[in-house]
């Protein structure tokens, strides 16, 4: 594993002295894991613990997240100490070294115990990369197929994973005060825009990519298994790097926030990727901090055969060659629900 030598995201200037422990959890950690406006904390404190973040959340704030309504009045007590401004921007580098601290200490309760994720036909799993790994996105929360996937699939293989992320997860104004500055960035984000995913490509890393973009998540409950169209970026860089693809298909992502419709216009009132509307939202609305947290859920992962990059075509070769994929592996999950 390649670790960046310029990043200061592990360790901050007063650390460089001395060895950073691994983080343990404590009781509060594990009360945190099974109480789901909890979560957030985990992050947090994760943070802190390799991180210095003065502006980052305190421990009175910590324990108004678990109370019911207590989170807007520790918003406002952050708010108060921080001179009545938001959290300052930090721009920061991915740092692998933290990815995977992050990785083995929190993820992997969360996604071996909580979602009890796995992986299925593994003798499709090629050894080294690079690939663009492609796969069905659904749920409308945050995004734990896809990080539950780069779990697996770093525990499998060893690899450093990298997902495209939407512009809100790095930079929305309620992203920063959630999660501290930079935090997308530093486990390894990459902006879904054409140029950060080009590099990426470019530098023939393990990407992550939802060929249906916000259209997965968006699609709701009543479209939780049917693929909405798929973009061609992925198909067009693939071929001009001659990067292959690796089709994955999940299943159980749908149940992650069930039963959900996304309110379209206030979703774009607020500037925000999806905007649910389930039974659970009452609660959501009690316990913000829940809006990292996701439904129990056991993910389930399909690898498929690599689909080989072509020679670079058009715009409407690489189209039709998107769709083709797309329609495969939607008949993959019409046989799976047909069986189940």
């Amino acid at each position: 594993m390649v670790i960046n030598p310029n990043s200061e995201t592990l360790v901050n200037h007063p650390l460089k002295e001395r060895r950073v422990k691994g983080y343990k959890f404590s009781w509060f950690d594990w009360f945190c894991l099974w109480y789901p406006p909890g979560w957030l904390i985990l992050f947090n404190r994760h943070w802190q613990h390799y991180h210095s973040d003065p502006e980052g959340w305190n421990w009175l704030e910590y324990i108004l997240f678990l109370i019911p309504g207590g989170f807007y009045l520790a918003l406002l007590l952050r708010w108060s100490r921080l001179g009545f401004r938001s959290p300052r921007y930090v721009n920061r580098e991915f740092d692998p070294k933290y990815q995977q601290a992050f990785r083995e200490e929190i993820l992997a309760p969360i996604v071996e115990c909580y979602f009890r994720a796995e992986i299925h036909k593994i003798e499709n799993l090629p050894l080294t990369g690079p690939a663009i790994v492609a796969m069905n996105h659904a749920g409308m929360c945050f995004p734990w197929d896809f990080i539950a996937l780069g779990y697996l699939l770093a525990k499998q293989r060893g690899w450093t994973v990298q997902p495209l992320a939407g512009s809100p997860l790095f930079d929305h104004p309620w992203m920063r005060w959630w999660l501290p500055p930079g935090w997308s960035n530093v486990l390894g984000g990459v902006r879904a825009d054409r140029h950060n995913f080009a590099a990426a490509v470019q530098e023939r890393k393990i990407i992550l990519y939802a060929p249906e973009g916000l259209r997965g998540p968006r699609k709701g409950w009543r479209k939780r298994y049917q693929l909405q169209k798929f973009d061609i970026s992925f198909i067009q860089l693939s071929q001009r790097f001659q990067i292959p693809i690796l089709p994955v298909i999940c299943l159980g992502n749908e149940n992650l926030h069930p039963w959900t419709i996304n309110l379209q216009k206030l979703q774009q009132l607020f500037k925000l990727p999806f905007l649910p509307l389930s039974p659970l939202m009452p609660i959501f609305i009690l316990f913000p901090s829940m809006g990292v947290w996701a439904m129990k859920s056991r993910l389930r992962y399909l690898i498929e055969p690599l689909e080989t990059a072509p020679s670079e075509q058009g715009r409407v070769e690489a189209y039709q060659q998107a769709q083709a994929l797309r329609e495969k592996i939607q008949n993959q999950i019409n046989n799976f629900i047909k069986k189940s």
